[in-house]
């Protein structure tokens, strides 16, 4: 499967520390080998899954869309302000 990411999840990956990438890059192999693992969101973000995972003693969200072919990541974030900046991302 063909991954994508936007420019909000790269730009917010990139802000990660040294110990936060595996469990990140460890939530991303899961939602590969199970897309549907994520929880589907309604409203104004309908078709967007998102993965709850922890890092350390932190919460961090993972919103993604996918299709056949391609895993679309869209945001990376603890749960402050996500769904609001998720909202601007996708739009």
């Amino acid at each position: 499967m063909k991954i994508v990411h936007t420019r909000y999840f790269r730009n917010s990956y990139k802000k990660l520390h040294a110990n936060q990438i595996k469990p990140v890059n460890d939530a991303i192999r899961y939602i590969l080998s199970d897309p549907q693992s994520g929880e589907e969101k309604r409203g104004d973000l309908a078709g967007v899954l998102v993965y709850k995972f922890r890092v350390q003693d932190q919460q961090f969200l993972l919103a993604y869309e996918y299709d056949q072919e391609t895993l679309f990541l869209i945001a990376l974030g603890v749960h402050e302000n996500f769904y609001r900046d998720l909202k601007k991302a996708r739009s």
